[in-house]
Formats: structure tokens, C-alpha cells, sequence
């Protein structure tokens, strides 16, 4: 075993099983257009790879500084943020969202009937803060979500208030004034949802900060984590390094959905979206993680305290039970048995009920099949980039755990 095996406790000949299982199940057969692989145990990198392409039309191989649209990796990074306010002393978990937007007080909660002859009863408790973090607010996607087939009568009402984020105009007032509008699809904190509870928790950091959502994140998170190409938008002189998006056709073959030198991407965001508007590349992702996996300190910065972040990836969800209980909609970037979730994060409850290794980790995804997961027992840290939408098209995370807990020989 190499001096950097015995350090990271993990076999690089096994490791290398990556390579052929991408090189064979996804390159070759042109299932994804690329990828980009990142695995650190213990602080050092014990595998980075880069496959395949980051454009086909314009025939770039996948660069070592690619950047990706994250989509819903997006959410961590604003659950965290929101969370450095908590520390801070703004507020507490269980404070009521309308502290700080009057228009969600008194909200009211879906029964029955649509349109004119919806009824509505008015809400057991307020939003909280715990509940927008943890999706238990009874919010919607507003039927913004793909594979949705029949849609909730409420999201009418959102599409009819244009509720929107990416592309959208609203400022982050308007954004939560309009919501607050809506009904509730349930009574807070009694059922999880995927919704946009993640762009309202991107709302009050800027309502709660004083301070630009972007400029927030730019003071608080990524200039001290050296995250130098995360961002809300690509710059004009980094557009080169931006990569493709693609969605797997009716015949299984690659279909160009997002061309980087025409993408929203490349403007300047009308609304920088907390739950899913962020670009960035695999080593500021890793250096995201590694802060994570050390309890909220990298390089002598220290973004959240210990403890914190301990109680963010505990399970919130009621009674202690997992998503496949509690869960409501059948669309989300993770599987619901044995998956508990707490502040920003899903968390694997236990190895039997996933049929997947790496109990006590936490994790999200993105809309173009990016994954992360820090375990913190194990000490590691996995970032997985690609760009093939949607997310649910193959089982990335399940397939890499596998090949990655199986090259842990320490």
C-alpha cells in the first residue's frame, strides 16, 4: 500500500474500479455527456478524475475546472448561511417565519375543492424557521417539478400569482409577500414536502442580513472558504469552462437542453434562487464539504460551530421516523426508506432499510444529477459533477457508494 492508501485508509487499486465502472456503464455507451469524480478521506484527496466531455457540439473534453450547474446543491450552502444567522442570535428554530415577513401571518391551510370553491382552514402553528429548513413548511414547487404528472389544486394558485425564482423578477420581498398568499398544502411541521422552503430560507437571509443574498454568501461563505467560482451567474471570461446540459431523450440518446454560450447562466440572475440558482466547480464543492466534515472550520475559517452543524444533519422529520413515512409528492433527490432529514440535509438512518452503505452521512443532489455526501464517521467527503437532467435517470449515488466504502481497507 502507497504512503497517501495508508494515510487516507483507502486502497487506490480499488479506487481505480471507478474508472472502468464510469469508462464502461456511462462514457462508452454516451449515457452522460461527463463527469467529474472528487473523493477526500481524512483531509487529503485520495481520487479526482475527470470522463467524457463538458460539450459534445463543441468537442471539449470534460477540464479539470469545469463548471456546473448545481441546482438543488444549491440548498446546503443557503440552509447553512441561514444557520449563521441563527448563531448570531436573529432567531430560534421554532420562532415563527412572520418575525420578520408579516404577510405569513395567520396563514391557512388547504382542505378541499379548487379554484372558487377551495376551502381552507387556518393553520394548527405558524411556519417556522425549523419547518422552511427542513421542508416541513407546507410548501409547493408550485407544480415547478419534473415528472409531475397530476398537480396540486394549490399550485394553481401559485402559477396564477406567478410564483416564480430562476427567471423570475420578483424581488426577495415580493417573492415571500406572494407566497404568503397561498395555502398550505399541510399543517406545519406535521408532513415533509420538496418545495421552495429553501428559496424563502435564501429570502431571510437577505431580509434578516440587511445584505444582497449574493453578497451574503460571497462575505460568509465562499471568500473565506476560497470558493472563487461559485456563483449565482458564469462571467463572461469563464464561460469557456462552463459545461452543457443535456437530458436523455425517448431513444436514450443525449439531447442538448442548455447551450453554455447562450444559457440564463451566463446573464446576470434576475432572482438568485437559495433552492436551486448556483454554478460552481467540483473543488469548491470538496472545500464545502471538507468545512462540513470538519464541523464548520476549513483552513483556519470558521463558517458554523461544531454543535450547529451536529443538530443540522440530525433527523427533524416527527417522531423520529424516516421519509417513507412522511414524506408527501413522489419527487425529490433522494430515496425515502430508512432517509431521515434534518436542516438542510438528508442523512442515511441505517445501512439495512437504504440497501446502501455510509449510516450517519448526509447529503442532497442537483436537478442535473450532481451528488454530494460528507460521513463524518468515516471521515470522508464524495462530490460527484455531471450534467444530465433529470436527476432520478440512474442511481449515481448508490452505484459510487459501493465502489467508494469497498476501497475503505482501514
Amino acid at each position: 500500500m502507497d504512503a497517501q492508501s495508508q494515510w487516507t485508509g483507502l486502497d487506490a487499486a480499488r479506487l481505480e474500479r471507478i474508472d472502468e465502472h464510469m469508462e464502461r456503464a456511462y462514457i462508452g455507451p454516451q449515457k452522460i455527456a461527463g463527469a467529474q469524480i472528487a473523493v477526500a478521506r481524512r483531509g487529503q484527496l485520495a481520487y479526482r478524475k475527470s470522463f467524457g466531455s463538458m460539450d459534445v457540439e463543441r468537442g471539449k473534453p470534460m477540464a479539470d475546472d469545469a463548471i456546473f450547474r448545481i441546482y438543488s446543491m444549491t440548498k446546503p450552502i443557503t440552509s447553512v448561511a441561514l444557520m449563521t444567522l441563527y448563531e448570531k442570535g436573529y432567531f430560534q428554530l421554532n420562532d415563527p417565519i412572520s418575525r420578520y415577513v408579516p404577510s405569513w401571518k395567520n396563514p391557512r391551510v388547504y382542505v378541499s375543492g379548487e379554484d372558487d370553491s377551495m376551502v381552507t382552514e387556518p393553520a394548527r402553528r405558524p411556519v417556522s424557521f425549523r419547518d422552511v429548513l427542513g421542508h416541513m413548511s407546507g410548501l409547493t414547487y408550485g407544480g415547478g417539478l419534473p415528472g409531475v404528472g397530476v398537480q396540486h389544486p394549490v399550485d394553481k394558485l401559485y402559477r396564477a400569482l406567478k410564483v416564480r425564482t430562476a427567471g423570475g423578477e420578483d424581488s426577495m420581498q415580493s417573492f415571500l409577500d406572494k407566497l404568503g398568499q397561498v395555502p398550505l398544502v399541510y399543517h406545519p411541521g406535521e408532513r415533509w414536502m420538496y418545495s421552495l422552503a429553501t428559496d424563502v430560507c435564501g429570502a431571510l437571509v437577505e431580509v434578516i442580513s440587511g445584505k444582497p443574498f449574493d453578497h451574503y454568501l460571497q462575505d460568509e461563505i465562499f471568500a473565506p472558504l476560497g470558493m472563487k467560482d461559485t456563483a449565482f451567474s458564469v462571467a463572461p471570461e469563464k464561460i469557456d469552462r462552463f459545461c452543457a446540459n443535456y437530458q436523455r431523450g425517448p431513444d436514450k440518446k443525449l439531447k442538448l437542453i442548455d447551450d453554455p454560450a447562450t444559457s440564463a447562466f451566463s446573464r446576470p440572475a434576475s432572482f438568485m434562487s437559495g433552492g436551486g440558482g448556483l454554478t460552481g466547480t467540483t473543488d469548491d464543492y470538496l472545500r464545502f464539504c471538507e468545512m462540513l466534515r470538519r464541523g464548520g472550520e476549513l483552513d483556519g475559517h470558521r463558517i458554523l460551530g461544531p454543535r450547529t452543524l451536529a443538530m443540522m444533519h440530525m433527523n427533524h422529520l416527527p417522531g423520529g421516523q424516516d421519509l417513507s413515512t412522511t414524506a408527501l409528492g413522489s419527487f425529490s433527490e433522494t430515496a425515502n426508506d430508512g432517509v431521515g432529514f434534518g436542516l438542510g440535509f438528508a442523512s442515511t438512518m441505517g445501512e439495512v432499510e437504504t440497501g446502501a452503505l455510509g449510516a450517519g452521512d448526509y447529503y442532497w443532489g442537483g436537478a442535473a444529477s450532481t451528488i454530494f455526501w460528507v460521513d463524518p464517521k468515516e471521515e470522508l467527503s464524495v462530490v460527484f459533477m455531471t450534467q444530465l437532467m433529470p436527476s432520478g435517470t440512474f442511481n449515481f449515488r448508490g452505484q459510487l457508494k459501493s465502489l467508494i466504502y469497498s476501497a475503505i481497507v482501514d
